[in-house]
């Protein structure tokens, strides 16, 4: 079967790798995306200078204690990304979303909040502030979760007599 990435790594690439696996000292992913690395390394195969063994990727998965689909990952972010991508962090963690509210739209919801409560009320709720900026049409819709991310942002935000702390709240 033609290999479609491969793996050839240079001779200072391949000691970072053996010292990388030598310390013994790193993210269990990055110590087995180094082994998988090494042993599908096809540098000098052909012209007898035989650096690396060239495994398949069934081999490989097999000895290293992956799966193949691992291995033939790995090749592609070797040969597209490089060799530091490779053995980095390859899932971010956290989306990007498009903010919700802009600027001025966050500096309309943080004067709301700093004004007085509507009658009835002793204070503003999250919810009250995100229904209170849609019907101003400062925004088309905003959750009250954005607002309480929004006003966690700015501290200043909320008046200080009316924060309820845990403790306070407990009693």
């Amino acid at each position: 079967m033609v290999k479609k990435y491969r793996v050839t790594l240079t001779a200072l690439e391949r000691e970072e790798l053996a010292a990388l696996l030598a310390r013994g000292k790193a993210d269990v992913r990055k110590l087995k995306h180094a082994q998988v690395l090494l042993h599908a390394d096809e540098a000098g195969i052909g012209d007898g200078a035989g650096s690396g063994p060239g495994w398949c990727d069934a081999r490989i998965a097999e000895a290293v204690g992956v799966g193949v689909a691992t291995v033939q990952r790995l090749r592609q972010r070797f040969v597209e990304e490089g060799f530091a991508a490779s053995l980095g962090i390859y899932r971010s963690g956290g989306r990007v979303y498009e903010r919700k509210l802009d600027g001025e739209q966050e500096a309309h919801l943080i004067a709301l909040a700093c004004g007085t409560p509507p009658d009835g009320r002793a204070r503003w709720t999250l919810r009250l502030l995100a229904s209170r900026m849609v019907e101003l049409q400062h925004a088309d819709a905003v959750s009250h979760e954005t607002v309480r991310q929004t006003l966690k942002k700015r501290p200043q935000a909320a008046p200080a007599p009316d924060v309820v702390h845990p403790a306070q709240a407990i009693g």
